[in-house]
This record gives C-alpha cells, sequence and structure tokens, in this order.
C-alpha cells in the first residue's frame, strides 16, 4: 500500500514543497498530492517536476481540483487540458474532481444528463494524456450515495472514469464502506483516509469551513481515534494483497506534521503486521 500525504493539509501554513518532501521520505510517505491550487501556483517553477520529487523517492500521486461541469463548453475544455498537462508536468496518473455542485436529489434528471455527458468528455481528455479522472465521493454531489454513484458510472461510461473513494464520505452518506467497496472496486483509482470523532460532527468537513483559515476543527481527529473504524478497513484493504493500492492521509486540522506522521507509523505498524501474519487479515 502506498500513502501519500496531501499539500492542502498545509493550506494554512507557510511551508515549502522541499520541506514537505524531506519531512515526508523521512516519514515513509511514499508520494504528495497535488492540490490544484498548489500546483498552479508552481507552474512558474518548472524545475519542480516529477523528476525533482522522484529524487526523494516519492510521486505525485493524484492532482486534486475542482473542474467545472456546467458553463461554456471552451472554458471547460480549457481548464480540463490545462489539469492535464500539469498532471503530466508531475508524473501523476490521476487528476481529481467532483460529480457536480448538487446533491443526487436536488439534481433534475436534465442536469444530471449534462453532468454525466461533461465528465464522459472530460474522461476522454484525460485518458489523451494517459491519465484517470476521478471523481470523489462526497455530499453535495451526484457521487453522494452508492445508489447514485453506480448509477454515476453506468451514465458516464468510460474507462478513463475512476472514483476517489472517500471513506467517510462514503460513511457518511449511509454506506457501510466495506459493502460499498466490494461493489466498487473495479472503479476505485483512489482512497481518501481521514476520520471524524463522532458523526453528529460531520459538518466540520463542510467545504466553507474547511478552506476557512479561522475554521472550525473540533472534531477531526487522527485516523484511529474517530468513529469510523480504520483498523478494519484497512486490513481488508491489505488483505486484497495488491502493492499498488494508493491513498492519501487528508488531514484538515491542526498539528498536520504530529498527526500525520503518528498515523503513518501506525499504518506502517499494519502493513508488518500483514506480512508477518496474512491470516490475521481475512475478513467477512
Amino acid at each position: 500500500m502506498k500513502i501519500a500525504l496531501c499539500t492542502i493539509s498545509f493550506r494554512h501554513q507557510l511551508v515549502s514543497l522541499a520541506e514537505l518532501a524531506i519531512w515526508a521520505q523521512a516519514n515513509q510517505f511514499q508520494g504528495i498530492e497535488l492540490w490544484g491550487a498548489h500546483a498552479r501556483n508552481l507552474a512558474g517553477q518548472p524545475h519542480y517536476d516529477g523528476d525533482w520529487l522522484a529524487g526523494f523517492g516519492l510521486e505525485v500521486p493524484m492532482l486534486s481540483d475542482y473542474l467545472p461541469t456546467e458553463g461554456p463548453h471552451e472554458e471547460i475544455r480549457q481548464q480540463t487540458l490545462s489539469l492535464c498537462a500539469l498532471a503530466r508536468h508531475w508524473g501523476a496518473k490521476r487528476i481529481r474532481t467532483f460529480a457536480g455542485r448538487c446533491g443526487s436529489h436536488d439534481t433534475t434528471p436534465e442536469q444530471r444528463a449534462a453532468i454525466a455527458a461533461c465528465l464522459r468528455e472530460q474522461s476522454m481528455m484525460a485518458a489523451d494524456h494517459g491519465l484517470e479522472l476521478l471523481v470523489e465521493t462526497h455530499p453535495g454531489t451526484l457521487a453522494d450515495c452508492g445508489a447514485s454513484t453506480l448509477r454515476l458510472l453506468d451514465e458516464v461510461n468510460h474507462s478513463a472514469f475512476k472514483l476517489n473513494f472517500d471513506t467517510l464520505h462514503v460513511w457518511e452518506g449511509g454506506d457501510e464502506p466495506l459493502a460499498l467497496l466490494r461493489q466498487l472496486r473495479p472503479h476505485v483509482g483512489y482512497f481518501h483516509l481521514k476520520n471524524v470523532y463522532c458523526r453528529d460532527q460531520l459538518s466540520v468537513f463542510n467545504p466553507a469551513n474547511v478552506y476557512a483559515a479561522a475554521g472550525d476543527r473540533e472534531g477531526m481527529v487522527p485516523l484511529f481515534e474517530g468513529e469510523l473504524d480504520y483498523r478494519t478497513f484497512l486490513a481488508a484493504l491489505l488483505d486484497e494483497n495488491e502493492p499498488n493500492i494508493s491513498a492519501s492521509l487528508e488531514w484538515f486540522g491542526n498539528n498536520a506534521y504530529e498527526v500525520l506522521g503518528r498515523d503513518r507509523r501506525i499504518i506502517a505498524g499494519l502493513v508488518r503486521e500483514a506480512c508477518a501474519h496474512p491470516q490475521l487479515l481475512a475478513v467477512g
């Protein structure tokens, strides 16, 4: 299992990419997931690229952005192509976006069809660049629950269209993560891992709060201290014995170095245990 940190974790801190790379290497991370805003801001410094990051033994597994799915066609096309070019610059294999801006129950059939058509075209552009387009499972989008996500996969119907399986948001949407993962597994290209102290505090991850420098962080907890059982979830992933499974620790709270470092060490311990005692990881 490959584990990355996210530059979005440091969105309100004055931290250089070089500093993050040195720290990530020293703390057993295999990659750095680049926030789209950060990738665009680094475009003027072309010596920062995939080859430079590889010098630290790291990769960029995914560029995470917010491509439009409505509006002028040429604007959508240009933003998608620009993100594809940035991903190629960093050697990333995936670009992340969202399936619209409204939940599945608040989207009309006509709107849904238009979003699916847009995502199909964006998937075609990604494929032309050797990339996959990943839609994140997330409230307030067409991937807000298992039923709508499965339907969306059929509607887009493109081999480069995959899912960023945000485990907490899957649980938030009312699905049991492992049960839904068994249905979605062939379409899952990446995982986001984060946790919350209790279900009543899930609103702490609302975008308006997350991106606010003075936003509330109460309820954001380390991966193995929240209500969602990540030991069982990760055990199931490790039981797949698939070395190319990739995930990011998506931390939005305070004390990023401390929390990310501790969670990474715990995951490393789970991986060692899986290698030493594979029979203990049989789930279900």
